[in-house]
This record gives structure tokens, C-alpha cells and sequence, in this order.
């Protein structure tokens, strides 16, 4: 039968059993990477969008009217921004895996399309080719924040967007969701589910995305990768500024 300790003798022995339990926590599921983008590559993006004149309705899930394919002149300007967010990326997997990479990756942009997102519109679940994918987030309208402040639900409410792993049980994180910021860009495994919450308000949500493969499924992607970037000073100077990296699943 147990009885009851003094206090002395009780936090004496919770010292003890604190200083012999070693924790270590395993990370689980896919590598998703949170960047803040440069303001410099935000507007590059909008800006090369409206060159763009390949209408990609019929070639992706999404339920949304305005879907256009960046020209190949655009995405040579949008490559070494994108080759230092690689870098990032890589960076960020290594530590989340507890892996070193033996060598720089090589990979290709096999797409790049900007989504202009209106009222009850939306992205339904859905995966992507390649090996990664991402979103870059260039206009949030303060219309749809309002939006998403009054929502009193448990998801990321209208505009958000959902990411899906695993089976869900009690005891796991298998769903994350978020509702974006301006300046903010999503790198994932692109076979990892996620969909885009549809939202009521008169405004345009506009989003950048792509995929990337790690080798030339065709001749005319353009590779790009440390050495399209030569030295560390054009890096720092084309790359995003102030990078906030979430090395887990399940970015905050």
C-alpha cells in the first residue's frame, strides 16, 4: 500500500527521476518548409504574370476561373529566386530527417502558374507531379482576413489552405491547416494532399505555384540549382530576405 510522502522527501525523488529520463522526439511524416519571400521576388511575380498567356484551366484540379503558365522568358527571371528557396529547403530536410545530402541536388522547374482565386472558388484535395511542389502567397486582400477572423470553425477557415498525411487517429497529427500571409511561400513533397478553402468575400486571392522534379522528364525544362547562381553574393541578393523555416510536418 502506498502512503502518502512529505513534501521534501517526494520533490527529492521527482528531481531524480528528472535528471535520469533522457526524452528524444522523433520527427514523423513529411518535411514542409514555411519561407518569407523578398518583397523584390513578390512583385517579380506578379509583375511577369501578366506576360503570361497559357490559359491551365483544363490542366489542374483547380475550380477557378483564372489559371495561367509563366512563359519560359519569365521563369529565366524567376530561377535564381527560386534556386536559393531550394537551398533553403534542402537545408531544412536535413535537419528534419537527420540525413546529409552528398551533393547538391540538381532539379527542374516542370511548371509555374499563377492562380487569381475569386468568391466560392476553391482547389479541391488534390497532389501534384514531381518531387516537391510549392505555393507563394502574393496577395492576401484585407477583405478576405476579415473573412477568416469571423470564422468560428476548426479548420483554417475561407482561404486557407489543408494539408493531409496518414490515416487520422486520436493519437497523431495527420491534418494541418493554415491561412496564409502575404509574402509567404509553402515548399512540400509534391505527392502530399491539400486542397484551398473557398471564401464569400468581393476580393482576388492570388497565389503562385509549381512544380519541381529532380530530373528532366523533358528537353526544354530549365534546370536550375546552386551553380545557376554562381557566387554567394548574387544568392543573398536574389534570394528571399529574413527566411522563417518550420522544419516539421505541421508548420505554425
Amino acid at each position: 500500500m502506498l502512503g502518502i510522502k512529505d513534501g521534501r522527501t517526494e520533490r527529492k525523488e521527482q528531481d531524480m527521476a528528472k535528471e535520469q529520463v533522457k526524452v528524444d522526439m522523433f520527427n514523423w511524416g513529411p518535411c514542409v518548409v514555411r519561407i518569407k519571400i523578398s518583397e523584390e521576388f513578390r512583385k517579380l511575380l506578379l509583375s511577369e504574370a501578366k506576360k503570361n498567356k497559357d490559359d491551365m484551366r483544363g490542366k489542374l484540379a483547380g475550380q477557378i476561373d483564372v489559371e495561367t503558365a509563366y512563359s519560359e522568358e519569365s521563369k529565366a527571371k524567376i530561377l535564381p529566386y527560386m534556386s536559393n528557396c531550394l537551398g533553403i529547403y534542402d537545408q531544412a530536410w536535413q535537419a528534419y530527417t537527420r540525413k546529409k545530402l552528398d551533393k547538391a541536388p540538381e532539379y527542374v522547374l516542370s511548371a509555374l502558374w499563377i492562380n487569381y482565386q475569386k468568391a466560392n472558388e476553391f482547389n479541391p484535395p488534390h497532389d501534384h507531379d514531381g518531387k516537391l511542389s510549392f505555393v507563394i502567397y502574393c496577395e492576401i486582400p484585407e477583405k478576405l482576413k476579415e473573412e477568416n477572423k469571423k470564422y468560428k470553425g476548426r479548420s483554417c477557415g475561407p482561404g486557407g489552405i489543408q494539408f493531409l498525411y496518414g490515416e487520422g487517429t486520436r493519437d497523431a497529427i495527420t491534418y494541418m491547416s493554415h491561412f496564409p500571409e502575404q509574402g509567404e511561400m509553402f515548399m512540400f513533397p509534391a505527392w502530399l494532399k491539400h486542397w484551398v478553402s473557398p471564401f464569400q468575400s468581393d476580393c482576388t486571392r492570388i497565389s503562385v505555384s509549381g512544380n519541381i522534379h529532380d530530373s528532366a522528364p523533358l528537353n526544354n525544362i530549365q534546370r536550375f540549382g546552386p551553380e545557376y547562381v554562381k557566387d554567394k553574393e548574387s544568392r543573398t541578393k536574389s534570394g528571399p530576405l529574413d527566411p522563417e523555416i518550420t522544419e516539421s510536418g505541421t508548420p505554425e
